[in-house]
């Protein structure tokens, strides 16, 4: 199989940030502080320990890398290394990328590309908001 082929037969099912994610008995993995946005009372803002898991379907062995980049997409906040993942025909496979010390300078829309086989595959927006910009009437307490 070409490795066109191969790109063509694999699926990105979900993305998920969190701060933490553990493997535990029984091959499971456990998702600690999982969020879709940021919201802090003053920027820059910097998180000790930041995880994007990448759930894939398909087949294949590929290279992954994950980079975070300015809304202005004109630098990346964060970069991992590439990494080794295999789907067998018909299965399943996380593949996790750990950032520590990662700053935010600004609020915007952060651009989170995924990589495979040194190609863009998705592109999926992390939005950090200063709360000193937002009205009280939009807050919210509810949990979705």
């Amino acid at each position: 199989m070409t490795e066109s082929n191969a790109a063509n037969k694999l699926e990105l099912l979900y993305t998920l940030y969190c701060d933490d994610v553990r493997l535990e008995a029984g091959n499971k993995l456990s998702f600690m502080g999982v969020f879709q946005n940021i919201m802090v009372q003053e920027l820059p803002i910097s998180l000790i320990k930041f995880a994007v898991v990448n759930h894939w379907r398909g087949e294949g062995v590929h290279l992954s890398e994950v980079r975070i980049l300015t809304p202005d997409r004109s630098k990346p906040v964060v970069v991992s290394q590439p990494t080794r993942f295999e789907v067998a025909a018909g299965g399943f496979a996380d593949n996790i990328s750990f950032f520590v010390n990662v700053t935010f300078p600004t609020s915007g829309q952060y651009l989170v590309q995924t990589l495979v086989d040194s190609n863009l595959f998705d592109e999926q927006t992390l939005t950090v908001t200063d709360g000193r910009d937002q009205g009280t009437e939009s807050a919210s307490e509810a949990v979705n």
